[in-house]
């Protein structure tokens, strides 16, 4: 019997699996980096190691520095969780050779499947080799991991060189393994994955299927189980096919079979030889739960001959710190207040955590589970928009709008193009956030004048003015200790305090609850807003032309040859910054010289870092 299992891992897949251990009477042992010293995964442990460093690549892939913590811990068993080095087998070898149990497949398996293209030659999928105008649009994709890390779509043949340069540097970065390969890119398919599960003895679970179509940066956003509206026939098919790959390989553990379903045929991915982010949905639908069954796999019990029936349906959205309207940039900083109601929530963030720059920007999934997929949906938009969430900038209000979509509430038009098509009216302004703007500028003003907000006068006074990004609010003291508002009409308000704002407009009341924490953010109810000061710091002035960091993260690559002097074109990419094991693209704003470059290749940035200027032909113009 296992006793004390160490995970492999961080954040939110490290506190799920300390919560099963916790609830079988199993110790637990966290590693950390440096970045993740306060981190929840370690406060949440029975003992910690720390891993020196913060770069993945110093601490969660060095394999032998794992084994060796937990060793030091007296682990017996080791749980790799998901990305880092779960899915390497020179790692599951490792722990093995060390005496400690692996929960996890065999070694042989991992390296079978782990390996996207080795995964493909056994189920008969060949990679493309040379790739010609006819074979267009492709995708790069590295051969070792997953969560959308390490590929790009290619368009045009001139792009695919730097498409493959671009993906295997980012693979190395965020696996340890740079290799990349090429397959055929289907257009807005449908990415439908069946749940294996498999004993040491012969017994092979097939958990119902998945639907994960709606994806950013060919990363996972919103999943739901079983996935909606597909033939039986192909279903079964799906069920076949993942129980046959399980089987060639001797698969023992939880896996995943992935495919991406289109014009009725299902075109397999991958198989990944670890627990799925997307887990939870597959729980809630079978009433299981998986990581208690790899443990027990792991110890050598039996499945059942059958698994659970399914009952309901479950929806998950992830929940990153990033910013849809900017190109999905994460987000860091500090997370002052964190709640999200009413459905289940799996997390390695608490509130007073900060999210970092080094990781992943998830912060949660939050899984809603239904007896229809109706009431599944339903219930986690309404649970999301009521969430709590006071500090970077998230997605959360993209994923309440998804899950409201016309296109998503009908399961027939899912598809992984789905934010291609409707991004820009997702990720708009939201109805409301004009009376959102004016709570937080009357609870403002409450805060800094008491009740009366600074006292009425026999002589009127002039409006007080506040800007939240394009709101303006205009408003002034009353008589009876209130204020009035004059901008925007007809918007009155009922109560004010510092902390809590009630307005009225068309007849009907609203109760905001307002909160800021002295960096310019005002949360008002499930909004977030940024108040823009009266006048401008002139040392926040920058040159025309100037490319400043749009995140905090480091510089990994300057296009090859890129010096002072060199002409540039509008769109030309000048330099890559991985923050949050997302390489991110700085392109020139506009033709013309580039004057300045500061950017070095292993140089960390904080976001506003000046990394480049360009002297754009209509400036240079203008000197002449």
């Amino acid at each position: 019997m296992i006793r004390t299992v160490l995970v492999a891992n961080r954040g939110e897949i490290a506190c799920r699996v300390f919560r099963t251990c916790r609830e079988l009477g199993i110790a637990t042992v966290a590693v950390y980096s440096d970045a993740d010293a306060d981190a929840l995964h370690v406060r949440e442990a029975d003992a910690a190691v720390r891993l020196p460093g913060a770069a993945p690549a110093e601490t969660y892939l060095r394999g032998d520095l794992v084994v060796a913590a937990a060793l030091a811990a007296g682990a017996d068993a080791v749980h790799p969780g998901y990305g880092f080095l779960s899915e390497n087998a020179d790692f599951a070898r490792a722990v093995t050779a060390a005496g400690l149990v692996w929960i996890g497949p065999p070694p042989e398996a991992v390296e079978a499947m782990a390996s996207k293209t080795r995964a493909k030659e056994l189920m008969g999928v060949a990679p493309l080799t040379d790739v010609t105008a006819a074979d267009l649009p492709v995708l790069v994709k590295a051969a070792a991991g997953g969560g959308g890390r390490g590929m790009r779509v290619v368009r045009e043949l001139g792009e695919l060189d730097a498409a493959l340069k671009a993906a295997a540097a980012e693979a190395e970065s965020a696996f340890g393994d740079g290799e990349v390969f090429v397959e055929p890119y289907v257009e807005d398919g449908r990415h439908v994955e069946v749940q294996v599960l498999a004993d040491a003895h012969g017994t092979v679970w097939t958990l119902g299927t998945r639907d994960c179509s709606l994806q950013r940066r060919h990363q996972k956003v919103i999943e739901e189980a079983p996935a909606p509206g597909l033939p039986p026939a192909l279903v079964e098919e799906l069920y076949a096919r993942s129980a046959k790959a399980a089987k060639a390989v001797g698969y023992v553990g939880a896996g995943t079979v992935e495919f991406l379903v289109a014009g009725g045929r299902a075109h397999f991915l991958e198989m990944n030889t670890r627990l799925q982010v997307e887990h939870p949905v597959t729980e809630e639908v079978y009433g299981v739960d998986l990581v208690a069954l790899q443990i027990a796999v792991a110890e050598g019990t039996p499945l059942p001959p059958e698994p659970p029936a399914p009952r309901g349906h479950a929806v998950e959205a992830r929940l990153y710190a990033e910013d849809p309207a900017a190109g999905w940039a994460p987000q860091t900083g500090a997370l002052h207040a964190f709640a999200v109601p009413g459905v289940r929530v799996d997390t390695g963030y608490a509130s007073g955590d900060t999210v970092p720059v080094h990781y992943d920007a998830m912060l949660a999934k939050a899984v809603a589970h239904a007896p229809t997929r109706a009431e599944a949906v339903r219930r986690l938009a309404h649970a999301l928009e009521r969430a709590v969430i006071h500090g970077p900038v998230t997605n959360r209000d993209l994923l309440v709008a998804s899950l409201r979509h016309p296109d998503f509430l009908d399961a027939g038009r899912l598809g992984t193009g789905f934010y291609e098509r409707h991004l820009d009216a997702l990720a708009g302004p939201r109805d409301g956030e004009a009376h959102a703007a004016v709570a937080a500028a009357v609870a403002e003003a409450a805060r800094a004048g008491g009740r009366f907000g600074g006292g009425w006068r026999n002589v009127r006074s002039a409006d007080q003015t506040r800007t939240y990004g394009e709101h303006e609010v205009r408003y002034r003291p009353t008589r009876d200790g209130g204020f009035e508002v004059t901008a925007p009409e007809g918007v009155r308000v009922v109560s004010a305090a510092p902390d809590r704002v009630r307005l009225e407009a068309g007849g009907v009341v609203r109760d905001f609850a307002v909160a800021s924490y002295g960096d310019g953010i005002v949360h008002a109810g499930p909004y977030r807003l940024a108040a823009r000061p009266r006048f401008t710091d002139p040392r926040e002035r920058v040159l025309p032309g100037s490319l400043l960091a749009p995140m905090p993260g480091t510089v990994v690559r300057v296009a090859d040859g890129l010096a002072v002097g060199d002409r540039v074109t509008a769109g030309q990419p000048l330099l890559w910054l991985e923050a949050m094991k997302m390489e991110h693209k700085v392109a020139a704003p506009a033709s013309g010289t580039l004057t300045a470059l500061h950017a070095v290749p292993g140089r960390q940035v904080e976001v506003g870092a000046l990394l480049a200027v360009v002297q754009t032909d209509a400036q240079e113009d203008q000197t002449v």
